[in-house]
């Protein structure tokens, strides 16, 4: 008896396990559309003057706001958890939302960061105090920009200008993920690694297959 009850848990464990991570692959393949509505970047200024869109990219979109300082620890956070593992994917960029004014802190810290990493995915796009709020009204989120134009949360937005995030987990109790605060190591660490490692295989798959279309005509 006891060597069915064995042979019986040998042969079923392995296939309860593989349909439970089975399920997980079919339940996260792709990280939820939260919002296809958000605005663009292209009526702000880059800081070196190149065209920045939110198209055809997957995009960490972040608000700094005008005391640059203060949101350098945010900057630093999503470089060494984010940026430096990603930034090798051709079409993934960081843009950062500053007011006008904030120019000089920004090549500082760009001078910083470069120290680190290679910058050159690192975007810096000015505008008025009203375009930054209208840019920032269009993500629907509950968040809000504090009195000097910025959140500790960023945002991930797909290459069709969507929002992307968590969608509410009634039975596991979790709420929407519309951002990601990056004041907080381990909410960048625990949440926001792994819903990029989604959408960027979400992509890479797409790609795969459109490599593999081509070749069968």
């Amino acid at each position: 008896m006891k060597k069915f009850l064995v042979l019986g848990i040998l042969f079923v464990l392995p296939l309860v396990a593989y349909l439970f991570f089975a399920s997980g692959v079919h339940n996260f393949a792709k990280l939820p559309v939260l919002n296809n509505e958000v605005g663009g970047v292209e009526n702000l200024e880059e800081l070196s003057k190149e065209n920045i869109t939110l198209k055809n990219k997957i995009t960490v979109l972040g608000f700094l706001g005008k005391d640059v300082h203060n949101k350098q620890g945010n900057a630093f956070n999503l470089n060494q958890k984010i940026y430096k593992k990603n930034h090798g994917f051709q079409d993934f960029q960081f843009v950062m939302v500053l007011p006008y004014g904030s120019e000089t802190a920004v090549k500082e810290l760009l001078d910083e960061l470069d120290n680190i990493t290679d910058v050159s995915q690192w975007k810096f796009v000015f505008g008025t105090p009203e375009s930054i709020k209208s840019l920032f009204a269009t993500l629907k989120t509950p968040h809000r920009l504090d009195a000097n134009l910025a959140t500790n949360f960023v945002y991930i937005i797909d290459k069709d200008g969507n929002l992307r995030g968590r969608d509410e987990n009634l039975k596991e109790n979790e709420p929407k993920v519309y951002g990601y605060d990056a004041s907080s190591v381990a909410d960048l660490s625990n949440v926001m690694v792994d819903d990029i490692k989604v959408i960027l295989a979400e992509y890479r798959l797409a790609l795969k297959k459109y490599k593999a279309d081509r070749k069968d005509k």
